[in-house]
């Protein structure tokens, strides 16, 4: 069964997944190919918390976005720099976020540079995503995706390179966009035009899950004639199939044999979400038209389902809503290895 509408529109429901899941879990933020060389970042917000994604000369570092000196936020966008520089009272910080500089404090009986480093944050990288773990609890990233790994390697999204990115925020819960993400039945019916001819609902099939993912495989139609750039190392089977991909809580990605759309997404309320979603592709992408046409392609199917999803969120907040029986495993079963995950942590 689907989970009651409450658990889609509660405040109380929100409060203890940021405390107990988003918090101590992975967030994801973004590719590392957006920061390639030293000196490139960019910058984003999670869970209220605004955060530089920094290449330094050690590799990549989350730094909180704050002055240490009155609290303004250092930067914004992205760009590349030598340091860090608050527009308040000019206080800067190198790309390791240690203090370089505050001007007509140095002297200041008591002062302590060591103590006005910038706040750093647990990183990982996977298949050239950057998570971040805020609270430093959680454990290690990558030996919780072992189990995945063989599914996408051969993929080799990590050699992909970005053809662009959105931040939006949607008036819905972050849960029912991921699981709309993650889900195969709503395709056919809700995507007919965009991905049925592709990856029609008949063809999706479970994959494996483990404690911090879920998968499914959405086979190609045999008609379907487009993804055909791959990878050497890809089997055949690989070559006519997405596979899609989340990993908990708010990760989730369909990784095809020359291209990938993604979403990272936070709750900003207990019926809004932030999503920055993107397109990666191989090199040969990015002849012509195509990376744009990509770009494109991912806008129009995300603006259907933003449709239904808004839809559905106000259908939620009926006085009568309540939960219905969801489908077999092969179209809905991700939803439910969704919900174990989430029973072991909100206590």
């Amino acid at each position: 069964m689907a989970m009651p509408p409450p658990f889609y529109t509660s405040p109380e429901v929100q409060e203890a997944e940021i405390a107990q899941v988003f918090l101590p879990g992975w967030i994801a933020l973004g590719r590392a190919d957006e920061i390639p060389e030293t000196g490139d970042f960019f910058t984003t917000e999670v869970i209220g918390e605004p955060l530089i994604v920094a290449r330094g000369p050690d590799g990549i570092r989350v730094l909180s976005n704050v002055c240490r000196h009155r609290g303004s936020r250092l930067v914004e966008g992205s760009g590349t720099t030598k340091r860090f520089l608050c527009p308040y009272h000019a206080w800067s910080y190198d790309l390791r976020g240690t203090l370089l500089r505050a001007p007509l404090v140095e002297d200041q009986p008591g002062f302590d540079r060591a103590t006005c480093a910038l706040p750093q944050f647990a990183t990982a990288e996977w298949m050239g995503w950057i998570f971040v773990n805020l609270d430093g609890t959680a454990p290690p990233l990558l030996p919780q995706l072992r189990a995945l790994d063989p599914l996408v390697r051969n993929y080799h999204p990590e050699e992909m390179r970005l053809a662009g990115s959105q931040t939006e925020e949607w008036a819905v819960n972050w849960k029912g966009l991921a699981e709309n993400f993650m889900e195969g039945y709503h395709l056919t019916q809700v995507h007919r035009s965009t991905l049925h001819p592709m990856t029609p609902t008949r063809l999706c099939r479970k994959s494996a899950n483990g404690p911090a993912f879920t998968t499914y495989k959405a086979h190609y139609d045999p008609a379907f004639e487009g993804r055909r750039e791959y990878h050497s190392d890809m089997t055949t089977e690989e070559r006519a199939l997405s596979m899609m991909v989340w990993i908990y809580p708010g990760f989730v990605t369909a990784i095809s044999p020359n291209s990938a759309v993604y979403m990272t997404l936070t709750p900003t309320g207990p019926q809004s979400v932030q999503t920055r979603w993107g397109v990666v592709a191989r090199g040969a992408t990015f002849e012509g038209d195509e990376a744009a046409a990509r770009l494109a392609f991912a806008a129009a199917f995300n603006a259907e389902d933003k449709a239904r999803l808004l839809d559905m969120q106000r259908g939620l907040n009926s006085r009568f809503a309540t939960s219905g029986p969801l489908a077999p495993p092969d179209l809905e079963g991700t939803i439910w290895d969704f919900y174990g995950y989430l029973a072991e942590r909100l206590v």
